[in-house]
């Protein structure tokens, strides 16, 4: 249920946590393949730049589009997507998941490192590598729609896959894992998908198909969930289903929508993996407009608030096109009334733009809506656990002179383990300090570190510029843990 007016918290105060996140994909793209290495990093660097500017926090960025890897990989051959041929080493090799951590990271921000599970091909065209698992082990997989995926009965595809993600857990310092909402194929030309009898002949033992597939399905997630937390605990597992679960019609749980159902079309019963535990965040895509008969998000946005427990993190998954294409209750788009929805509904924690790109090409004026006015305050992540533990006060505040800039400053702690430090495998804990916050309050105003128009960055380093802050002017640090807890208020530092 709506709390009070979407308009007016679109208006009012910004919140102080809200996840702001932008899904980067390469799939279908070529702008990384048409560009030299320099340039992608240029390139990647300028998308963080801008998602930085419209107020985003985190970035989900795809690094296994189809059974490959935009990292350096033992496993999984490189991505056509990077190198315009599958198996191509770049060249000069470098790696985009280590390279966009670092500089999320660096400008305060988290990355997801965004897979596809089962998807092998994205079309009928592409010949795989001799020693592609597929073609070694062809019994493992399926062809449906002129695609090649795993087929999620066999329990050494969720074997390989857990061994892929755990991989990547290990050597790379990210925030989460993240899952799109492909599981079993969507319909195809030829209707709904139908190419796994030989599978249901071996392992179906009787039980209707729906459910077998689910319970499929099912096994993975939680396997998943137990490598994951078995590797690095802080990471989280999140995944970003198909928008609707399931119609009333259907369901009397279900929604008030008439389209493709998770449950049913996708074998993907995602509630149960929130009721369950196994998933730490869900971002349903409601990328339809407000008031669609078939899927209106609106409603939509109700349900799933009403639906998911409060132990797994809620947010909305909105298309920017659709958004800003569709006028609204006298608005050129539907931007402010899905933002003041979203932050009406009590267990909605944030939102993610699908995609990023249309967030930073500024499209209908889109970037510039958020930076100045959706999301024109900073905002920290959801802090995951919170009230089992915080940071310890942040200590040593003071004024510097570094080189010709001057300077607040304070001391690392203890456990302090920045972003790209050496110890981030296993040996690190959920409770190691990876960044700071910095609080800026003029003279005569009211200290209130829950007002998140004081804060001026979010940042992994030690010092932030002073830039000439008037006499008066009180600073505040605190930090947040892995898991974005926050530390209590250091002591104040007021300028002289």
């Amino acid at each position: 249920m709506m709390l009070i007016s979407p308009a007016a918290i679109a208006e009012g105060t910004m919140p102080k946590r809200e996840f702001r996140g932008a899904w980067l994909h390469v799939i279908g793209q070529s702008q990384y393949m048409n560009k030299n290495p320099e340039q992608c990093r240029t390139y990647i660097s300028e998308q963080l730049d801008k998602l930085q500017e419209a107020g985003c926090n985190a970035v989900i960025f795809q690094v296994r589009p189809t059974a490959d890897a935009l990292y350096i990989s033992e496993i999984e051959t490189w991505s056509k997507w990077l190198t315009g041929k599958r198996g191509r080493c770049p060249d000069p090799v470098w790696d985009p998941l280590a390279f966009i951590t670092d500089e999320a990271h660096m400008r305060g921000m988290e990355i997801h490192a965004w897979l596809n599970p089962y998807r092998v091909t994205s079309d009928a065209k592409e010949v795989l590598p001799p020693d592609h698992i597929s073609r070694r082990h062809p019994e493992r997989f399926f062809r449906f729609d002129n695609k090649i995926f795993f087929d999620p009965a066999y329990q050494e595809n969720r074997d390989y896959i857990n061994k892929v993600i755990a991989d990547i857990v290990a050597r790379y310092d990210i925030d989460a894992i993240h899952l799109d909402d492909y599981f079993y194929p969507y319909p195809g030309s030829s209707g709904r998908f139908d190419g796994d009898g030989a599978s249901y002949a071996k392992f179906g033992n009787g039980m209707a198909k729906g459910d077998w597939r689910r319970q499929n399905v099912d096994k993975l997630i939680e396997q998943l969930h137990a490598t994951i937390k078995g590797v690095k605990p802080w990471v989280r597992f999140g995944i970003s289903p198909f928008g609707i679960w399931r119609n009333k019609q259907n369901d009397p749980r279900g929604s008030e929508s008439s389209g493709l159902q998770n449950y049913d079309d996708l074998y993907a019963d995602v509630l149960l993996w929130a009721e369950k535990g196994w998933i730490d965040y869900l971002v349903p895509q409601l990328y339809w407009q407000l008031d669609l008969k078939v899927a209106p998000s609106r409603k939509l946005a109700c349900w799933w608030n009403d639906n998911v427990p409060e132990s797994c993190y809620l947010y909305i998954g909105q298309d920017t096109k659709r958004t800003m294409d569709t006028p609204c209750g006298g608005h050129d788009n539907e931007l402010e009334t899905k933002v003041g929805l979203s932050r009406s509904l009590k267990n909605v924690n944030g939102n993610v733009w699908w995609h990023g790109y249309w967030v930073t090409d500024n499209y209908k004026g889109a970037l510039d809506a958020l930076a100045s006015k959706h999301q024109r305050a900073l905002a920290l992540p959801s802090a995951y656990k919170e009230g089992k533990g915080a940071p310890a006060k942040v200590t040593g505040l003071r004024t510097e002179q570094r080189g010709k800039d001057n300077v607040v400053a304070w001391d690392f702690p203890s456990n302090f383990h920045g972003y790209g430090t050496e110890d981030i495998g296993v040996r690190g804990k959920e409770s190691d300090v990876v960044r700071f916050v910095v609080y800026q309050f003029f003279k005569d105003e009211t200290i209130d570190i829950n007002d998140p128009e004081a804060i001026i960055a979010v940042t992994p380093y030690n010092a932030v510029h002073l830039d000439n802050a008037e006499p008066g002017t009180t600073f505040i640090i605190t930090a947040l843990d892995r898991l974005n807890r926050e530390s209590a208020p250091s002591q104040k530092l007021i300028i002289k």
